[in-house]
């Protein structure tokens, strides 16, 4: 199978609590653990990235699905 397209990211620092970036400089976001897991919850977390990136994903596999069908899309999210 031919490969359509690559993503490459690098973290660094303190892992949760450090930074992530893409390697085309399109995200670039301080990590900080939530309040809820001892963390001072003051930037995203690796769970609200990959949250993100599922729903993107999801919403983009039923949009396909629901245009083949004909479906009114207008207000999905």
């Amino acid at each position: 199978m031919k490969t359509l397209y690559t993503a490459e990211a690098l973290a660094s620092g303190e892992g949760r609590d450090g930074n992530a970036r893409t390697n085309d400089g399109k995200l670039d976001v301080s990590l900080a653990s939530p309040v809820e897991l001892g963390g001072d919850g003051q930037g995203t977390n690796p769970e609200q990235l990959f949250a993100a990136g599922y729903a993107a994903c999801f919403h983009s596999a039923l949009r396909l699905v629901g245009r083949e069908e004909r479906a009114d899309l207008t207000d999905s999210a």
